[in-house]
């Protein structure tokens, strides 16, 4: 019997082809989805993503672990859009110290805060897709504790969409989420001297 096979002849036709006859899974059930690795594009992937849900009707929520009074323009792209649909929230100073640095405690209560603002929202069901941007980060500074987070995800309401994103991914996010992808660096701008970009990097 010949395999079945995707074509690009559009979405709503390559899936009725291609799960005919095959168990279809509840539309309705919310993935954990992880974004990780060197390479750049993992808050860009995950806009990209918010973008798409929003067009699709559902409400989008970016709570920011890191980013704070630095400006980008996916905030002023997001008020476009209404905050009824995609609000984008930045909770952070745009820097953490690290490298054996002593973390600050300010910024410590700033990532709880995230953090308990976060999953307020994602068991209060008013957004659809909640993305916890930079939060692999913070985790691997030890400034969120994993097995809390990873809990609180994996018990959330069944139908929430979740994206946590950030280099250093923990094993045990990892092993929960159904979706990870690790971003590789090939090329980057910036081994060349070039600055980041308006509307590109920022």
């Amino acid at each position: 019997m010949r395999a079945p096979y995707l074509t690009f002849a559009g979405p709503a036709a390559t899936m009725k082809n291609y799960l005919r006859g095959a168990k279809r899974m509840p539309e309705g059930k919310g993935l954990l989805i992880v974004y990780t690795g060197p390479g750049k594009g993992k808050t860009t992937c995950a806009l990209g993503t918010a973008f798409r849900a929003v067009g699709q009707g559902l409400r989008v929520l970016i709570v920011q672990f890191i980013k704070g009074s630095w400006h980008y323009g996916e905030l002023d792209a997001a008020k476009m859009l209404g905050d009824e649909r995609f609000e984008i929230r930045p909770m952070g100073r745009g820097f953490v110290k690290v490298g054996g640095a002593d973390t600050d405690p300010e910024d410590i209560r700033l990532c709880e805060r995230a953090w308990e603002f976060g999953r307020e929202q994602i068991y209060g069901e008013k957004y659809d897709l909640v993305v916890l941007d930079e939060i692999n980060y913070v985790i691997s500074y030890k400034m969120l504790d994993a097995e809390r987070v990873v809990d609180s995800l994996a018990r959330r309401p069944e139908r929430i969409h979740v994206i946590c994103t950030g280099r250093n991914a923990h094993p045990k996010l990892v092993e929960a989420a159904d979706l990870v992808t690790e971003m590789k660096e090939v090329k980057h701008p910036y081994t060349k001297g070039i600055l980041a970009q308006r509307g590109i990097d920022y």
